[in-house]
């Protein structure tokens, strides 16, 4: 908790994986933990339906996603920002001149 007893949002780092909504994409958030038993490592993913008010996430697009209020019944993250753009984006947009 910061100073004036709030708790802090949590931010987590996925994978858009599904744009079907408009100003929704799904985003998924893979960790690994340790089996307790076996202590082999395992991978855990996790869907989260996301804000994205200006729809700049694609397809395979890393983003990271922050805690919010409830936007809808299962939206309760947004999007933060775009860490990385997929390599198919990249260079169809590095070609039409997008990013500079």
């Amino acid at each position: 908790m910061d100073t004036t007893g709030q708790k802090r949002k949590t931010t987590k780092v996925g994978k858009v994986v599904a744009k079907k909504m408009k100003k929704t994409v799904t985003v998924q958030v893979e960790r690994q933990i340790r089996h307790p038993l076996y202590k082999k490592t395992i991978r855990r993913k996790q869907t989260f339906l996301v804000h994205d008010e200006t729809e700049k996430c694609k397809l395979g697009d890393v983003v990271r996603i922050i805690e919010t209020r409830p936007i809808s019944k299962t939206k309760r993250w947004r999007v933060l920002e775009i860490v990385g753009l997929t390599p198919a984006a990249t260079a169809s947009e590095i070609d039409s001149g997008e990013l500079k």
